[in-house]
Protein backbone atom coordinates (compact mmCIF):
# COMPACT_ATOMS: atom_id res chain seq x y z
CA UNK A 1 0.00 0.00 0.00
CA UNK A 2 1.34 3.43 -0.95
CA UNK A 3 1.97 6.01 1.82
CA UNK A 4 -0.89 8.15 0.46
CA UNK A 5 -3.36 5.27 0.54
CA UNK A 6 -2.15 4.11 3.94
CA UNK A 7 -2.57 7.62 5.36
CA UNK A 8 -6.08 7.90 3.92
CA UNK A 9 -7.09 4.50 5.26
CA UNK A 10 -5.80 5.43 8.71
CA UNK A 11 -7.66 8.75 8.47
CA UNK A 12 -5.72 11.97 8.27
CA UNK A 13 -5.88 13.95 11.49
CA UNK A 14 -5.80 17.67 12.16
CA UNK A 15 -2.36 17.12 13.69
CA UNK A 16 -1.13 15.80 10.32
CA UNK A 17 -2.44 18.94 8.63
CA UNK A 18 -0.77 21.22 11.19
CA UNK A 19 2.60 19.49 10.69
CA UNK A 20 2.33 19.73 6.91
CA UNK A 21 1.40 23.41 7.13
CA UNK A 22 4.18 24.17 9.62
CA UNK A 23 1.90 25.65 12.26
CA UNK A 24 0.45 24.74 15.64
CA UNK A 25 -2.55 22.48 16.07
CA UNK A 26 -4.57 25.42 17.40
CA UNK A 27 -3.70 27.58 14.39
CA UNK A 28 -4.69 24.82 11.98
CA UNK A 29 -7.97 24.33 13.79
CA UNK A 30 -8.76 28.03 13.72
CA UNK A 31 -7.86 28.34 10.04
CA UNK A 32 -10.38 25.62 9.18
CA UNK A 33 -13.20 26.45 11.59
CA UNK A 34 -12.87 30.25 11.85
CA UNK A 35 -10.97 31.33 8.72
CA UNK A 36 -11.87 34.99 9.25
CA UNK A 37 -9.74 35.00 12.43
CA UNK A 38 -6.42 34.08 10.80
CA UNK A 39 -4.18 35.73 8.24
CA UNK A 40 -4.65 35.05 4.54
CA UNK A 41 -1.23 33.40 4.30
CA UNK A 42 -1.87 31.00 7.20
CA UNK A 43 -5.33 30.14 5.91
CA UNK A 44 -3.86 29.36 2.48
CA UNK A 45 -1.08 27.19 3.98
CA UNK A 46 -3.54 25.16 6.03
CA UNK A 47 -6.03 24.80 3.19
CA UNK A 48 -3.32 23.58 0.83
CA UNK A 49 -2.03 21.08 3.39
CA UNK A 50 -5.54 19.79 4.07
CA UNK A 51 -6.21 19.40 0.36
CA UNK A 52 -2.91 17.64 -0.29
CA UNK A 53 -3.49 15.15 2.55
CA UNK A 54 -7.17 14.63 1.77
CA UNK A 55 -8.20 15.82 5.23
CA UNK A 56 -11.96 15.82 5.85
CA UNK A 57 -13.01 17.16 9.27
CA UNK A 58 -15.75 15.29 11.09
CA UNK A 59 -18.51 17.87 11.71
CA UNK A 60 -19.87 16.28 14.89
CA UNK A 61 -16.44 15.83 16.43
CA UNK A 62 -15.43 19.37 15.57
CA UNK A 63 -18.63 20.79 17.03
CA UNK A 64 -18.16 18.77 20.22
CA UNK A 65 -14.52 19.83 20.60
CA UNK A 66 -15.11 23.50 19.99
CA UNK A 67 -18.64 23.78 21.44
CA UNK A 68 -19.68 25.19 18.04
CA UNK A 69 -20.58 23.91 14.60
CA UNK A 70 -19.85 25.27 11.14
CA UNK A 71 -23.10 23.86 9.75
CA UNK A 72 -26.12 25.98 8.87
CA UNK A 73 -29.43 24.30 8.06
CA UNK A 74 -31.46 25.91 5.27
CA UNK A 75 -35.02 24.68 4.71
CA UNK A 76 -36.93 25.82 1.64
CA UNK A 77 -40.19 24.57 0.12
CA UNK A 78 -39.06 24.04 -3.47
CA UNK A 79 -36.19 24.02 -5.96
CA UNK A 80 -38.40 23.57 -9.02
CA UNK A 81 -37.96 27.13 -10.27
CA UNK A 82 -35.59 30.04 -9.82
CA UNK A 83 -37.45 31.63 -6.87
CA UNK A 84 -35.67 29.63 -4.18
CA UNK A 85 -32.62 28.82 -6.30
CA UNK A 86 -31.80 32.54 -6.30
CA UNK A 87 -32.28 32.68 -2.54
CA UNK A 88 -30.07 29.67 -1.78
CA UNK A 89 -27.28 30.90 -4.06
CA UNK A 90 -27.27 34.25 -2.26
CA UNK A 91 -27.15 32.51 1.13
CA UNK A 92 -24.19 30.45 0.01
CA UNK A 93 -22.29 33.53 -1.22
CA UNK A 94 -22.52 35.00 2.29
CA UNK A 95 -21.94 31.91 4.45
CA UNK A 96 -19.21 30.01 2.60
CA UNK A 97 -16.49 32.72 2.80
CA UNK A 98 -17.22 32.92 6.54
CA UNK A 99 -16.42 29.22 6.95
CA UNK A 100 -19.94 27.83 7.17
CA UNK A 101 -21.34 24.89 5.25
CA UNK A 102 -25.01 24.54 4.31
CA UNK A 103 -27.35 21.60 4.79
CA UNK A 104 -30.20 22.27 2.34
CA UNK A 105 -33.56 20.60 2.80
CA UNK A 106 -36.63 20.85 0.55
CA UNK A 107 -39.99 20.40 2.27
CA UNK A 108 -42.11 20.34 -0.93
CA UNK A 109 -44.65 22.51 0.90
CA UNK A 110 -45.51 19.59 3.22
CA UNK A 111 -45.63 20.32 6.99
CA UNK A 112 -44.67 16.74 7.85
CA UNK A 113 -41.58 16.97 5.65
CA UNK A 114 -40.65 20.31 7.21
CA UNK A 115 -40.85 18.65 10.63
CA UNK A 116 -38.79 15.65 9.51
CA UNK A 117 -36.06 17.89 8.11
CA UNK A 118 -35.89 19.95 11.29
CA UNK A 119 -35.63 16.83 13.43
CA UNK A 120 -32.87 15.42 11.22
CA UNK A 121 -30.84 18.61 10.93
CA UNK A 122 -31.06 19.60 14.59
CA UNK A 123 -29.40 16.28 15.46
CA UNK A 124 -26.24 17.77 13.87
CA UNK A 125 -26.39 20.74 16.26
CA UNK A 126 -26.14 23.40 13.52
CA UNK A 127 -24.77 26.81 14.34
CA UNK A 128 -27.97 28.36 12.98
CA UNK A 129 -31.04 27.85 10.83
CA UNK A 130 -32.61 29.64 7.90
CA UNK A 131 -36.25 28.65 7.40
CA UNK A 132 -39.01 29.75 5.03
CA UNK A 133 -42.14 31.30 6.49
CA UNK A 134 -43.61 31.16 9.98
CA UNK A 135 -46.45 28.67 9.56
CA UNK A 136 -45.54 25.12 10.62
CA UNK A 137 -46.81 22.31 12.84
CA UNK A 138 -46.77 22.54 16.64
CA UNK A 139 -44.12 19.81 16.72
CA UNK A 140 -41.93 21.74 14.27
CA UNK A 141 -42.31 24.91 16.37
CA UNK A 142 -41.20 22.95 19.44
CA UNK A 143 -38.18 21.67 17.55
CA UNK A 144 -37.22 25.19 16.47
CA UNK A 145 -37.57 26.36 20.06
CA UNK A 146 -35.04 23.72 21.14
CA UNK A 147 -32.40 24.88 18.64
CA UNK A 148 -29.24 26.10 20.36
CA UNK A 149 -28.35 28.40 17.48
CA UNK A 150 -30.24 31.42 16.13
CA UNK A 151 -33.10 31.09 13.63
CA UNK A 152 -33.85 33.57 10.83
CA UNK A 153 -37.04 33.35 8.77
CA UNK A 154 -37.10 34.23 5.08
CA UNK A 155 -39.87 35.52 2.77
CA UNK A 156 -42.28 36.76 5.46
CA UNK A 157 -42.44 39.49 8.10
CA UNK A 158 -43.32 39.40 11.79
CA UNK A 159 -43.78 41.99 14.51
CA UNK A 160 -43.16 39.47 17.29
CA UNK A 161 -40.25 40.70 19.43
CA UNK A 162 -38.54 37.30 19.46
CA UNK A 163 -38.48 36.81 15.66
CA UNK A 164 -35.67 37.56 13.24
CA UNK A 165 -36.83 37.77 9.63
CA UNK A 166 -36.22 39.14 6.14
CA UNK A 167 -39.03 39.35 3.60
CA UNK A 168 -41.95 41.44 2.43
CA UNK A 169 -45.70 41.66 2.92
CA UNK A 170 -47.20 39.00 0.67
CA UNK A 171 -50.65 40.36 1.48
CA UNK A 172 -49.80 43.92 0.49
CA UNK A 173 -48.15 42.67 -2.71
CA UNK A 174 -51.35 40.84 -3.65
CA UNK A 175 -53.41 43.91 -2.85
CA UNK A 176 -51.12 46.20 -4.84
CA UNK A 177 -51.40 44.11 -8.01
CA UNK A 178 -55.17 43.93 -7.66
CA UNK A 179 -55.42 47.70 -7.18
CA UNK A 180 -53.29 48.20 -10.30
CA UNK A 181 -55.74 46.07 -12.31
CA UNK A 182 -58.68 48.05 -10.91
CA UNK A 183 -56.98 51.33 -11.83
CA UNK A 184 -56.51 50.07 -15.38
CA UNK A 185 -60.27 49.71 -15.70
CA UNK A 186 -60.81 45.95 -15.24
CA UNK A 187 -64.09 45.20 -13.47
CA UNK A 188 -64.33 41.40 -13.27
CA UNK A 189 -60.97 40.30 -11.86
CA UNK A 190 -60.46 36.62 -11.05
CA UNK A 191 -57.76 35.09 -8.86
CA UNK A 192 -56.26 31.66 -9.59
CA UNK A 193 -53.76 29.86 -7.36
CA UNK A 194 -52.11 26.48 -6.81
CA UNK A 195 -50.20 24.71 -4.01
CA UNK A 196 -51.90 27.01 -1.47
CA UNK A 197 -48.90 27.49 0.78
CA UNK A 198 -49.16 30.27 3.40
CA UNK A 199 -47.63 32.92 1.13
CA UNK A 200 -50.10 32.11 -1.66
CA UNK A 201 -53.00 32.43 0.79
CA UNK A 202 -51.65 35.77 1.99
CA UNK A 203 -51.60 37.04 -1.62
CA UNK A 204 -55.18 35.83 -2.03
CA UNK A 205 -56.18 37.77 1.08
CA UNK A 206 -54.57 40.90 -0.37
CA UNK A 207 -56.58 40.38 -3.58
CA UNK A 208 -59.80 40.13 -1.55
CA UNK A 209 -59.00 43.20 0.54
CA UNK A 210 -58.38 45.37 -2.53
CA UNK A 211 -61.59 44.27 -4.28
CA UNK A 212 -63.66 44.61 -1.11
CA UNK A 213 -62.36 48.16 -0.66
CA UNK A 214 -63.48 48.89 -4.23
CA UNK A 215 -66.86 47.21 -3.69
CA UNK A 216 -66.17 44.61 -6.39
CA UNK A 217 -65.27 41.38 -4.63
CA UNK A 218 -66.99 38.27 -5.98
CA UNK A 219 -65.88 35.06 -4.17
CA UNK A 220 -67.06 33.02 -7.17
CA UNK A 221 -64.16 34.43 -9.19
CA UNK A 222 -61.56 32.70 -7.00
CA UNK A 223 -60.16 29.40 -8.23
CA UNK A 224 -57.80 27.75 -5.74
CA UNK A 225 -56.35 24.25 -6.03
CA UNK A 226 -53.81 22.38 -3.87
CA UNK A 227 -52.31 20.82 -7.02
CA UNK A 228 -48.63 21.47 -7.74
CA UNK A 229 -48.08 24.61 -9.75
CA UNK A 230 -46.98 24.32 -13.38
CA UNK A 231 -47.32 26.03 -16.75
CA UNK A 232 -49.72 23.30 -17.86
CA UNK A 233 -51.90 23.82 -14.82
CA UNK A 234 -52.09 27.54 -15.62
CA UNK A 235 -53.65 26.69 -18.98
CA UNK A 236 -56.13 24.34 -17.31
CA UNK A 237 -57.12 26.94 -14.70
CA UNK A 238 -57.78 29.50 -17.41
CA UNK A 239 -60.02 27.01 -19.22
CA UNK A 240 -61.99 26.42 -16.02
CA UNK A 241 -62.39 30.13 -15.28
CA UNK A 242 -63.60 30.95 -18.80
CA UNK A 243 -66.05 28.04 -18.77
CA UNK A 244 -67.57 29.12 -15.45
CA UNK A 245 -67.29 32.89 -15.81
CA UNK A 246 -66.98 33.93 -19.47
CA UNK A 247 -67.46 37.59 -18.51
CA UNK A 248 -64.12 37.91 -16.61
CA UNK A 249 -61.78 40.51 -18.08
CA UNK A 250 -58.64 39.92 -15.96
CA UNK A 251 -56.97 37.08 -14.05
CA UNK A 252 -54.35 37.52 -11.34
CA UNK A 253 -52.37 34.29 -10.94
CA UNK A 254 -50.47 33.61 -7.73
CA UNK A 255 -47.22 32.91 -9.63
CA UNK A 256 -45.64 33.35 -13.04
CA UNK A 257 -45.70 29.64 -13.96
CA UNK A 258 -49.49 29.66 -13.92
CA UNK A 259 -49.69 33.04 -15.64
CA UNK A 260 -47.36 31.92 -18.44
CA UNK A 261 -49.50 28.83 -19.02
CA UNK A 262 -52.57 31.05 -19.23
CA UNK A 263 -50.86 33.32 -21.76
CA UNK A 264 -50.01 30.33 -23.96
CA UNK A 265 -53.60 29.03 -23.71
CA UNK A 266 -55.02 32.47 -24.55
CA UNK A 267 -52.98 32.46 -27.74
CA UNK A 268 -54.27 28.98 -28.65
CA UNK A 269 -57.83 30.19 -28.04
CA UNK A 270 -57.14 33.37 -30.05
CA UNK A 271 -58.08 35.52 -27.07
CA UNK A 272 -56.58 38.98 -27.39
CA UNK A 273 -54.40 39.85 -24.38
CA UNK A 274 -54.99 42.34 -22.83
CA UNK A 275 -57.86 43.65 -25.02
CA UNK A 276 -60.18 40.73 -24.18
CA UNK A 277 -58.45 39.35 -21.09
CA UNK A 278 -55.67 40.78 -18.93
CA UNK A 279 -53.25 38.33 -17.28
CA UNK A 280 -50.92 39.04 -14.33
CA UNK A 281 -48.50 36.88 -12.37
CA UNK A 282 -46.18 37.03 -9.39
CA UNK A 283 -42.36 36.73 -8.86
CA UNK A 284 -41.06 38.13 -12.18
CA UNK A 285 -39.32 34.98 -13.37
CA UNK A 286 -36.84 35.51 -16.25
CA UNK A 287 -39.32 34.37 -18.91
CA UNK A 288 -41.90 36.98 -17.87
CA UNK A 289 -40.18 39.78 -19.77
CA UNK A 290 -39.68 37.74 -22.94
CA UNK A 291 -43.07 36.20 -23.68
CA UNK A 292 -45.50 37.99 -25.98
CA UNK A 293 -47.20 39.95 -24.69
CA UNK A 294 -44.73 40.54 -21.88
CA UNK A 295 -46.18 39.51 -18.53
CA UNK A 296 -47.30 41.97 -15.86
CA UNK A 297 -46.09 40.66 -12.51
CA UNK A 298 -44.76 41.44 -9.05
CA UNK A 299 -40.98 41.57 -8.83
CA UNK A 300 -39.58 40.01 -5.65
CA UNK A 301 -35.94 40.33 -4.66
CA UNK A 302 -35.28 36.68 -3.79
CA UNK A 303 -31.50 37.04 -3.94
CA UNK A 304 -31.54 40.08 -1.67
CA UNK A 305 -33.70 38.22 0.84
CA UNK A 306 -31.18 35.36 0.93
CA UNK A 307 -28.23 37.73 1.23
CA UNK A 308 -29.71 39.80 4.05
CA UNK A 309 -31.06 36.77 5.92
CA UNK A 310 -27.68 35.04 5.77
CA UNK A 311 -25.96 38.23 6.93
CA UNK A 312 -28.38 38.55 9.84
CA UNK A 313 -27.80 34.91 10.81
CA UNK A 314 -24.03 35.36 10.54
CA UNK A 315 -24.14 38.28 12.98
CA UNK A 316 -26.23 36.28 15.43
CA UNK A 317 -23.93 33.24 15.21
CA UNK A 318 -21.01 35.52 16.04
CA UNK A 319 -22.81 36.79 19.11
CA UNK A 320 -23.57 40.18 17.56
CA UNK A 321 -26.94 41.90 17.46
CA UNK A 322 -27.96 42.82 13.89
CA UNK A 323 -29.07 46.42 13.25
CA UNK A 324 -32.68 45.29 12.80
CA UNK A 325 -34.62 42.19 13.81
CA UNK A 326 -36.99 42.41 10.85
CA UNK A 327 -36.07 43.69 7.38
CA UNK A 328 -38.76 44.52 4.83
CA UNK A 329 -37.19 44.38 1.35
CA UNK A 330 -40.43 45.42 -0.33
CA UNK A 331 -41.62 44.47 -3.81
CA UNK A 332 -42.13 46.14 -7.18
CA UNK A 333 -45.08 46.11 -9.56
CA UNK A 334 -43.87 45.46 -13.11
CA UNK A 335 -46.68 46.55 -15.42
CA UNK A 336 -46.09 45.10 -18.88
CA UNK A 337 -48.17 44.50 -22.00
CA UNK A 338 -50.33 41.63 -20.68
CA UNK A 339 -52.47 44.10 -18.75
Amino acid sequence: MSPRRRRTAERVTLSDVAKAAGCSLMSASRALSQPERVSDSLREQVMQAAAALGYVPHPAARALASSRSNLVAVIIPSLSNSVFVDTVEAVQRVLMPAGFEMMIGVSHYRPEEDERLLRSYLAHQPAGLLVTGFERSDAACTLLGSCRGPVVTMMELSDAPEDYCVGFSQQEAGAAMTRALIERGYRHIAFAAAQLDPRTLQRAEGYRMALQAAGRHDPNLELLTPALSSIGLGAELLDQLLARHPHIDAVFFNNDDLALGALFRARQLELAVPQRLAIAGFNDLPAAAWVHPALTTVRTTRGKIGELAAGMLLSLMRGEQPPARCIDVGFELVLRDST
